[in-house]
This record gives structure tokens, C-alpha cells and sequence, in this order.
């Protein structure tokens, strides 16, 4: 499956999104990976600045960094969105865990 069978599917890739993995070349293929890679940086960047804010927000309001209720409920987002995509669910969780606690360290570094 290529990125835009994984999307919407409006059609404005371009040819080698057409195409099933099976019709490109493996170039091609670690050149898609490339992209995918550097979107999910893109998107761990944007969580990690919403995490900080949140983290400001905390220490404005006296609240304390870890909130156990809401890092449950991520990680049943996490499980329900891989099962969604055909991903393994523990697979999710772990990375999604080890975000959670990355961005945990930083806001207690920020205090």
C-alpha cells in the first residue's frame, strides 16, 4: 500500500502513488519510506510542542505533571487506531508510551 492508498485517495499524487507496491521499484520504495519517515518526525515534533503547552498550562494552574486518567485513554486511542489501520496494537502502545514518557521528562525538566 503506498501513502496515498493510505490517505484519502483524492488523486493528486503522483504516478508512483498510483501503483502498488509490487509495481515499484525498491528505489522507489525506500524512497517512500524517506517520506513517510520524516512525516512522522513532522508529526512527533508537532505533539512534543502541544505536550510542552500543556505543560505550561499545568504549571500555571498547579497541576501536577502525570495525569494517569489521560495517559490511559491515549493509549486506548492508540490500541482502537492500529487496530483501525491493521496495525499491531502493542506495537502502537509501546511507541505511544515511550512518547508519553519523553514528553513527561521534559516537562518535569521544565519545572
Amino acid at each position: 500500500m503506498t501513502r496515498e492508498s493510505a490517505t484519502d485517495g483524492d488523486g493528486n499524487g503522483t504516478a508512483a502513488d498510483d501503483r502498488t507496491p509490487d509495481e515499484m521499484s525498491l528505489d522507489e520504495l525506500r524512497e517512500e519510506i524517506q517520506t513517510i519517515d520524516r512525516e512522522i518526525v513532522e508529526l512527533i515534533a508537532q505533539r512534543t510542542y502541544v505536550a510542552d503547552t500543556i505543560a505550561q498550562v499545568k504549571d500555571e494552574q498547579g497541576l501536577p505533571t502525570t495525569d494517569e486518567k489521560q495517559e490511559q485513554q491515549v493509549m486506548e486511542r492508540a490500541g482502537e487506531n492500529a487496530e483501525q489501520f491493521d496495525v499491531d496494537a502493542n506495537l502502537v502502545k509501546a511507541i505511544f508510551r515511550l512518547l508519553i514518557e519523553l514528553n513527561k521528562v521534559e516537562q518535569r525538566e521544565s519545572r
